[in-house]
């Protein structure tokens, strides 16, 4: 029920026929309300079940520690964000919207609770499709379905690595179950390894498919909200936490995980903090800090992924709804032309706090997880520690830079409609949950969350902490000297490059698309000149023998059709002309013979008597002559 519940009610929904935006919301409200009740029901319980496809096919789901985290993280972020929309999308279109939020959500929570590669797979394809539905979203707009096309085709090709896993999986254990995994050893571990590794990094937005997220900000701003806190993008790191135990007993796993993450967590700080648009901004943040997610996955803390997944998605939430109202009032997302905070005095505050936590400030819990992270990295080296903080030192840049972008102080307040109410609760209920989270801070918090996940934390350092304290102060400095000095930062030359990820979508569309491209079209000129070349000359020879067969038929054929009409219609004169004299003639030649004979009885009837006794006596002369010689 934790998958189907949201579907069906999205399809109920949809089905329903209303458009009225509080009967939206009240739908999808209570739907990701009762979804909390019953993951908390399921975690409490410890709720698993399977279903039968066939003997060798079986779906399970079950919830570990993390993996209920995550199922609770799920409806919880979509509950606000689904409201916010309600009242925040255009009308035209919202029921179907909100229906597919739903459909989303049910995709994301089966891929959370399998327990096994199939209903993984299953889940894995249903958010992909969503994906799409969602970014095309307004497709009257010829460039939006082109967006969802790139980003479905951008994460479809790592999803083949996920395909890649399932088999491999199967065919090294004979079942796709989680808990069969540990029976996998050698080249099919391998595979496994690197098609999950691949899949989770394509979905997750890492280097070199980070640029998908980019086109996946045409969708509508509840959507991006959704997509990139709790959804889509969170399902690539959620898979690698999830099975890191399984993963792990491959030597490059860690490494490889680490040097993706690092790659992403710096340059998506570099793209993020010259960047001119307001999603995109948060876009590439995404991509940075899932790449930190990676970071401790590879360094063998699954658990402080999991946390700051947690705390990334309620901070990146509300400020995706905060870009989207500020859009929303200056017709674009162009963050020079924002400057809101005199006009939107309320979502400037608590899109204040979220930024706090995206720059990872103290006491805020985004800080506390940015930090368990480093030290995990001080486990492997310090070095990728201090690169760690370095990132984190990055967020603050852009962080300070979007807030005072988007809601700094203009000249004057601009005239437009106040926020609906629902949409400012929206935010600040984020906001809310982002400032509960300051209580990682607490020992005995910490201590008594590690003893419920399982888990034991990475022991932090003085050092390190205040390393990244001053990081953290510097970047908030150099935020706000980019947004006095340079408020048009990223809008042309040098930076703009940077800010498209270093015109990295340039590249991939050089080496990748157009190569491609050029060997389809050599593909479709072999297929047409070599393997249609068969049903071409098969085509011919049929109609050449038809064309053959047609003329002999006129020789031949028809000659002798003709030929037999001619015959035929002789016959029938010949038979008419020869059945008119022998019908007419038989009853005119009897009529003939009647009529003497009539002629020659009426001579004898004279009316004499000695003629009649003369004929009686020849009469009986005859007579006696006949019966003597019969004697």
């Amino acid at each position: 029920m934790l998958a189907l519940l949201p579907m069906l009610a999205g399809a109920a929904l949809f089905a329903a026929g209303s458009e009225r935006r509080g009967w939206l919301a009240l739908v999808a409200g209570a739907t990701m309300a009762a979804m909390v009740l019953l993951v908390t029901f399921a975690a409490a319980g410890s709720w698993q079940g399977k279903l039968l496809w066939s003997p060798l096919l079986v779906l399970h789901v079950a919830l570990t520690p993390l993996s209920a985290a995550v199922a609770l993280l799920v409806p919880a972020v979509a509950l606000p964000v689904l409201a916010y929309a309600a009242f925040h999308e255009e009308r035209p279109g919202l029921r179907r919207l909100l229906a597919l939020l739903l459909l989303f959500v049910g995709a994301m929570e089966l891929l959370v609770i399998a327990a096994d590669l199939l209903t993984l797979l299953i889940g894995w394809e249903l958010v992909g499709a969503c994906s799409w539905a969602l970014i095309a979203h307004q497709w009257r707009d010829a460039s939006r379905p082109a967006s969802g096309l790139y980003a479905f085709v951008m994460t479809r090709l790592g999803d083949l690595g996920m395909f890649l896993a399932a088999m491999a999986a199967f065919a090294g254990s004979g079942s796709f179950a989680y808990a069969d995994l540990a029976q996998l050893h050698g080249l099919p571990l391998a595979l496994l390894t690197f098609g999950l590794l691949l899949s989770a990094a394509s979905k997750s937005g890492q280097l070199p498919f980070s640029p998908w997220l980019f086109r996946a900000m045409a969708g509508p701003t509840s959507v991006s909200a959704l997509l990139h806190a709790a959804t889509m993008v969170a399902a690539g790191a959620y898979l690698l936490a999830r099975l890191q135990p399984e993963l792990s007993r491959v030597a490059w796993f860690g490494p490889a995980t680490i040097a993706i993450g690092l790659t992403t967590a710096l340059a998506g700080g570099a793209v993020a903090i010259v960047q001119s648009h307001a999603k995109k901004l948060l876009a590439a943040s995404t991509s940075a800090h899932f790449g930190l997610m990676f970071i401790a996955v590879g360094a063998g803390y699954p658990a402080v992924a999991v946390a700051h997944l947690v705390a990334h998605a309620c901070f990146k939430a509300p400020l995706f709804l905060a870009a989207g109202i500020a859009g929303q009032r200056i017709d674009g997302y162009t963050l020079a032309r924002m400057r809101l905070g005199r006009t939107l005095p309320w979502v400037a505050t608590m899109n204040g706090v979220a930024a706090l936590a995206l720059a990872g400030v103290p006491p805020l819990g985004a800080a506390w997880t940015k930090e368990a992270i480093a030290a995990a990295g001080g486990q492997i080296s310090p070095w990728l520690a201090a690169a760690v903080l370095l990132a984190g030192g990055l967020s603050a840049v852009y962080a300070a830079r979007f807030q005072g972008l988007a809601f700094g102080f203009g000249a004057r307040p601009v005239q437009a409609e106040p926020p609906h109410r629902i949409e400012r609760m929206a935010i600040g209920l984020l906001a809310l949950v982002t400032l509960v989270l300051s209580l990682l801070w607490l020992p005995r918090i910490r201590a008594a969350l590690g003893e419920l996940l399982g888990v034991a934390w990475p022991a932090s350092d003085a050092l390190a902490l205040a390393a990244s304290l001053l990081l953290a102060a510097l970047g908030l400095a150099t935020g706000y000297l980019l947004v006095r000095r340079h408020p048009m930062l990223g809008q042309a030359g040098a930076p703009a490059a940077v800010a498209d990820w270093c015109n990295l979508p340039t590249l991939l569309r050089v080496s990748v698309s157009m190569p491609v491209l050029l060997l389809a079209s050599a593909a479709a000129r072999a297929d047409d000149a070599l393997i249609d070349a068969a049903p071409r000359a098969v085509a011919w020879l049929g109609r050449r023998t038809a064309t053959r067969i047609a003329r002999d038929d006129d020789a031949v054929v028809d000659r002798g059709v003709r030929a037999t009409e001619t015959f035929t219609t002789a016959l029938a004169v010949f038979g008419r002309r020869l059945g008119e004299r022998i019908a007419d003639g038989l009853p005119e030649g009897a009529a003939a013979l009647v009529g003497l004979g009539g002629l020659d009885a009426r001579r004898l009837q004279t009316g004499l008597s000695q003629h009649y006794v003369a004929m009686l006596a020849i009469g009986g002369a005859l007579l006696t002559v006949i019966l003597l010689l019969g004697s």
